[in-house]
């Protein structure tokens, strides 16, 4: 059974960080894609960053690019997003997601199968 376990959430200023964490577990694949999706108030949910399982390719939003970075430790199975100079429009809560992703669905949630809880993260201007 797989299992996709989001931590670090929390409320922030603007201009300030923070880092969520992943852990995962009962993958039934070794290829694909592991990434964070958000959904913002009023929003769809929409793809921020994916990491390729075993390539570490690697795809951002462009709302978030040169501010979040996404790591993958696969020693720990455990997936992260550093995420620096929040906005107050990156409020939402944000989603860990594991799939098998083709090329035009790596930031869509189509392309991915497993989700995790979900981690408020809140930017006060």
């Amino acid at each position: 059974q797989v299992q996709l376990v989001e931590s670090g959430g929390g409320s922030v200023q603007a201009g300030g960080s923070l880092r969520l964490s992943c852990a995962a577990s009962g993958f039934p694949y070794e290829t694909g894609y592991m990434g964070f999706f958000r959904l913002a108030p009023g929003k769809e949910r929409e793809g921020v960053a994916t990491i390729g399982i075993s390539t570490e390719k690697i795809y951002y939003a462009d709302s978030v690019k040169g501010r979040f970075t996404i790591s993958r430790d696969s020693a720990k199975n455990t997936l992260y997003l550093q995420m620096n100079s929040l906005k107050p429009e990156d409020t939402g809560i944000y989603y860990c997601a594991a799939g098998q992703p083709s090329a035009e669905w790596l930031l869509r949630t189509q392309g991915y199968d497993y989700w995790g809880q979900g981690a408020q993260v809140t930017v006060n201007s």
